[in-house]
């Protein structure tokens, strides 16, 4: 791995290369809680510990894998990792605020099935990061997340009050926001070199 700035390892996860916008990885809640500005604040904050944590015992689970020479358990132990870490974050969130809880529904324990999480771990693995890199990338790609989710979010809140055609209304009209979403994203694709 060539030598990475933290700053530009943060900038890359978090905008230009968003899990969300670019990699189109966590569709599922992006398109499902982003109904509300609220709920799309809260389920990124949920997404970016879960980002954290999984991101943490993923960097820890590759050295001991790759010390025992067994790099083959490697996908299993992430999803493991990841399942555990949503677990207690929903058993977490059910405690302290079952109003959220209840509004964000199902897609909070869909959160173990999000691909952006396993991405990020595969992701870093691959990149060959430290421990440092890893958490500053996992923080990277945490607020990439919930920034998209706000967006979207932001977005449809302001078309509640617009006039629409009825021909887009709904799910269309959240897909076209989220590909008009994507390619303003594009537009940083030229930061960092």
């Amino acid at each position: 791995m060539k030598s990475e700035s933290l700053w530009f390892i943060f900038i890359n996860a978090s905008l230009v290369n968003n899990f969300v916008l670019a990699y189109f990885l966590g569709i599922c809640p992006f398109l499902g809680v982003s109904a509300k500005m609220e709920t799309a604040t809260k389920m990124g904050g949920a997404v970016m510990f879960v980002m954290l944590i999984s991101s943490i015992c993923a960097y820890g689970i590759h050295a001991l894998l790759v010390a025992l020479n067994a790099p083959f358990l490697q996908l299993i132990s992430y999803i493991v990792v990841i399942a555990s870490t949503v677990q207690l974050v929903e058993m977490f969130i059910k405690k302290m605020s079952p109003a959220l809880f209840r509004s964000l529904g199902i897609f909070l324990p869909l959160i173990t099935t999000n691909c952006a999480i396993l991405g990020l771990a595969l992701f870093q693995t691959s990149k060959g990061y430290g421990f440092v890199e890893c958490v500053v990338y996992a923080l990277g790609a945490g607020v990439g997340f919930t920034l998209g989710l706000v967006l979207i979010a932001g977005l449809r809140e302001q078309l509640e009050f617009a006039e629409v055609p009825n021909t887009v209304k709904g799910t269309a009209l959240t897909l076209l926001i989220a590909g008009i979403l994507s390619l303003t994203f594009m537009g940083f694709s030229g930061l960092g070199g």
